[in-house]
């Protein structure tokens, strides 16, 4: 999610009710306390109380980074800011960021976990939650359950269990069922992640995993109307019709004159072309227009191509 889960993307997906709480894009943590600009520059939420999308969806700081006490000197910081509750991420499979020691690096070693949960708990003090992303282990799931016990342990208030090892990505399936085992084996409130596509596939991740909850990421960006039409099936017991492509593009199009107000063209032509690719999951229509338009360069021309008009019969 890094380069497209911004304030303008979390504004334009919480526009219709359907997501309780978001959570920002990692901000990565060394060994230092970072300046207060890199977390406005992340969450630019901060600067209003309490800190939420426009819509009044809560926003959520994450943190990655391996060094508990750097971690802690940083959730500190975050609060000062107004943070309204620190997610810490173990979930990454980015090989960049594993081979730094973040992300699902942690996963191999389940006191490394506890250790980064404790010491983040221990500086908030219980001012604010700290809750915890994993997956189900680095190459293989054995730690899975300890890696769960390791974040329940440290202090974590609520876990997302994403139903794959960092080893196998984001490649399908999602384990589903190991969520269940997991949730099985701790107190706190699990939510599950990975291959929620549909409304079919939020059935059956509940089912098989148990949770009450899940969430969504990449599918979110593939169909921005999938957590309203979860939240009015929920509500009504009511299907509602499946999203066009002109509802697609129009999104796309209000997201690029947001971003333009603020970030050079090309910069924008670039985030666009990268919503685009996300919702190509598993949408035809979608990737027949992301190969249409993929090397145009220039911001006006792109958005004036991504619906193109229906052609009229000629007359006889």
């Amino acid at each position: 999610m890094e380069g497209v889960i911004d304030a303008v993307t979390r504004e334009l997906l919480t526009v219709t009710p359907g997501f309780d709480w978001t959570v920002t894009e990692f901000v990565r943590v060394v060994d230092a306390r970072l300046p207060p600009r890199v977390f406005y520059k992340h969450c630019p939420e901060l600067a209003q109380s309490p800190v939420a999308t426009p819509s009044g969806i809560p926003v959520h700081l994450q943190l990655l980074g391996a060094d508990p006490a750097a971690l802690a000197a940083n959730a500190r910081q975050a609060l000062s800011l107004g943070a309204r509750s620190i997610d810490l991420n173990f979930g990454c499979p980015a090989k960049l960021v594993n081979r730094h020691d973040g992300g699902a690096s942690l996963l191999r070693q389940p006191e490394r976990v506890y250790q980064a949960v404790k010491a983040v708990a221990d500086a908030l003090d219980g001012d604010i939650p700290v809750t915890a992303k994993i997956r189900l282990g680095f190459s293989d799931r054995r730690l899975a359950v300890a890696c769960a016990q390791a974040t329940e342990a440290g202090g974590a208030a609520r876990l997302v269990v994403h139903g794959r090892t960092r080893d196998e990505g984001y490649r399908p399936p999602a384990h589903w069922e190991w969520i269940a085992k997991i949730r099985h084996c701790v107190s706190l409130p699990v939510v599950a992640n990975g291959d929620i596509w549909t409304l079919e596939d939020y059935w059956k991740a509940r089912t098989l995993s148990g949770c009450r909850d899940v969430m969504l990421g990449r599918s979110a960006l593939a169909d921005p109307w999938l957590a309203p039409r979860i939240r009015h099936w929920q509500s009504t017991g009511e299907r509602l019709a499946d999203t066009t492509w002109p509802m697609r593009a129009g999104v796309l199009k209000e997201y690029a004159h947001r971003q333009r107000q603020q970030l050079p063209d090309r910069v924008v032509v670039s985030l666009v072309k990268q919503w685009l690719a996300q919702m190509r999951q598993g949408n035809a229509e979608a990737d027949h227009h992301f190969q249409r338009v993929k090397r145009i360069t220039a911001l006006d021309t792109l958005l004036e191509s991504l619906v193109v008009p229906l052609r009229t019969a000629e007359p006889a």
